[in-house]
């Protein structure tokens, strides 16, 4: 998008545009028509834009990550790989833990300002991109949170960051014809850009895929925190210097609850289902950090296998980090037997949940045969290295 474009579409006149064709109502089926008549008064390209945005707005209020669509603008890619508000909020406020309020942070790679918005509430923020637009759109939208940053449209691989102190980077993680990038260092900018800031500016926080490979982290001196919002797994977040507290982390909103790596833990032992099963948020999983909750647990906690992520007690734990099931039955994993046993119960319905398990959910449901009106959670895993079901309570 042209910068002329996105200041038209901030404008009072475009606003006034906006909210008409936002009024009338636009979706994939009218789309068109609602173009050919916009077309009657603006140019094909401020039309073609206007329409866009409409439904970048429904699609932004949909996913729930800000709580002032209707004031906000955005690009696909912007809205795609922005942070929530709850996320944003979230490290700014840990970042505040470390910094005094006003301190001067860099907001690299700031695209339509997801994160600037939080950074500003603290800090004295200079948001920096190479898209003229986004960076329009990022003040408009700082305006509508009622926050204030600064804009450059620089090259941060060739930004000068003495001054500063502290950078949030977020490198694009997926190419232009959006394929996903996978490596840190095929990240635009690559991952070690960041080498040379840190011998200038130490406190430093990366926004990165929840995928990230930790064997490409070995290099970096940083804490790596898997952050999941209402049980879902957002992003992993790198910070640097003394923002740095431990190796691991798993954080989980909005309750922010958080568990971090102990250094020398005992093993935890491994053994058959007790009567709960305990499957760890995703977050827990990713960071590595299932031998830390099984601890915090305490009691009889167990893994079920020691390649699982699944835990098993017999105490009933309320935790915010893993879901609980009441465990019915197990048996080692065969069909037949399975199915025989689910007609005994009664049971005309399950829920498929599998972890370390080849069989597919779907395909399992079409060969289970049945018939009754029970309802019960079915969990294909591995027990001591064996192919296992536990029936368990919906």
């Amino acid at each position: 998008m042209k910068k002329e474009v996105a200041e038209f579409l901030t404008s009072v006149e475009g606003r006034a545009a906006l909210a008409e064709v936002e009024t009338r109502g636009v979706s994939e089926a009218t789309h068109l028509s609602v173009l050919t008549g916009l077309r009657r008064t603006f140019s094909p390209e401020i039309a073609g834009a206007l329409v866009q945005q409409a439904m970048l707005r429904q699609k932004a209020a949909r996913r729930g990550k800000f709580s002032q669509v209707k004031a906000m603008f955005f690009t696909a890619e912007g809205l795609e790989q922005a942070s929530s508000e709850t996320v944003a909020h979230y490290r700014a406020e840990r970042m505040r833990q470390f910094l005094p309020t006003g301190a001067k942070v860099a907001d690299f790679c700031c695209s339509i300002g997801g994160d600037t918005l939080g950074l500003a509430r603290y800090f004295s923020v200079s948001g920096v991109d190479l898209d003229e637009a986004r960076l329009v759109f990022a003040a408009a939208n700082c305006a509508a949170y009622g926050v204030q940053a600064d804009f450059l449209t620089e090259d941060i691989t060739k930004i000068e960051v003495k001054g500063y102190e502290a950078i949030f980077f977020d490198p694009a993680r997926r190419t232009n014809e959006g394929r996903r990038l996978f490596s840190v260092e095929d990240y635009r900018p690559p991952l070690s850009l960041i080498k040379k800031w840190l011998e200038i500016v130490p406190e430093v926080v990366v926004k990165t895929s929840p995928g990230v490979d930790y064997a490409e982290l070995a290099h970096y001196d940083c804490e790596v925190e898997i952050i999941s919002e209402e049980g879902e797994v957002k992003e992993a977040v790198l910070w640097f210097g003394k923002f740095k507290q431990t190796k691991r982390r798993a954080t989980l909103l909005p309750g922010l609850h958080s568990l971090t790596y102990l250094e020398d833990k005992p093993a935890i032992p491994v053994g058959e289902p007790l009567l709960y099963l305990y499957e760890p948020d995703g977050a827990v999983i990713r960071a590595g950090l299932v031998e830390e909750l099984a601890l915090q647990m305490g009691g009889s906690t167990r893994k079920l296998d020691p390649d699982i992520a699944f835990l098993t007690s017999n105490e009933s734990h309320d935790t915010p980090f893993a879901r609980r099931f009441r465990i019915l039955e197990s048996q080692p994993w065969n069909l037949k037997k399975l199915n025989r046993r689910l007609q005994e119960l009664k049971v005309g319905k399950v829920v498929v949940k599998k972890r370390g398990s080849p069989v597919d959910p779907q395909q399992l449901e079409k060969a289970l045969n049945l018939k009754g009106q029970g309802e019960m959670t079915v969990v294909l895993t591995h027990v001591l290295g064996q192919p296992y079901v536990l029936l368990c309570e919906v």
